[in-house]
C-alpha cells in the first residue's frame, strides 16, 4: 500500500473504500481516504467530502439521507446512495452529525470482525484492513441496513417502465 501525504482535492469514486475521519494537530477534523492501494489525507471532513460526492452527482447529503428514509424508512445514521448506477453505496459509522463519523463503502467489504479491544476490524475485497472505534454489533446492523437499502432501492428501480426510448423523448433529427 502507498501511503501519500495530502491531496487538496478529491472526489469520491467507485475505488474509495473507506473515508475516515482523522484530526490534525490543531483540532480540525479531516479525511484519510483509503483506496485499494493508496492512503491520504484530504483537508476536508468525511461529512463535507460525501456531501460533494452526492453533489456531484446531482444531490446532496442530506437529499440522499432523506432519499433512504423515502425508500426503507431509516431515519438514523441512514446508509446513502452517493451514486446507484456505479455502485456506489456508503453507510456511517456513527451519527453524521458527529464531526468523527466515517463513512464506509458497502461493496467493498469482505468481512468485519470485532477487535480484542472491542473495536471493528474491516477487510475490504482488496485486502486493505481498517480499524474502525465503533463495536463490531453496530457496524454488521449497519452492513446489514446497507444491503436491506440497496435492495429496496434496486427493486423500485427495475420497475420504472422501460417503455420509453429516445425517439420518444425528442424529435430524431432529419
Amino acid at each position: 500500500m502507498k501511503m501519500k501525504a495530502w491531496r487538496q482535492y478529491y472526489e469520491i469514486s467507485p475505488f474509495t473504500l473507506a473515508v475516515l475521519a482523522d484530526e490534525r494537530t490543531d483540532g480540525k477534523v479531516i479525511s484519510l481516504v483509503v483506496e485499494e492501494e493508496e492512503r491520504f489525507y484530504v483537508d476536508q471532513s468525511p461529512r463535507r467530502l460525501l456531501d460533494q460526492a452526492c453533489k456531484f452527482y446531482g444531490s446532496s447529503l442530506r437529499g440522499r439521507q432523506d432519499g433512504t428514509k423515502d425508500v426503507c424508512g431509516i431515519t438514523h445514521k441512514a446508509p446513502i446512495a452517493v451514486d446507484p448506477v456505479s455502485g456506489m453505496y456508503f453507510f456511517p459509522t456513527n451519527s453524521p452529525q458527529n464531526k468523527y463519523c466515517s463513512w464506509i463503502a458497502h461493496s467493498h467489504i469482505d468481512h468485519a470482525h470485532k477487535t480484542p479491544e472491542n473495536n471493528t476490524q474491516i477487510t475490504f475485497k482488496s485486502g486493505e484492513v481498517v480499524i474502525i472505534d465503533v463495536s463490531n454489533g453496530s457496524i454488521w446492523n449497519q452492513i446489514q441496513r446497507t444491503a436491506q437499502f440497496r435492495y429496496q432501492l434496486a427493486e423500485r428501480l427495475q420497475y420504472i417502465p422501460k417503455q420509453a426510448s429516445f425517439d420518444q423523448i425528442a424529435e430524431p433529427f432529419a
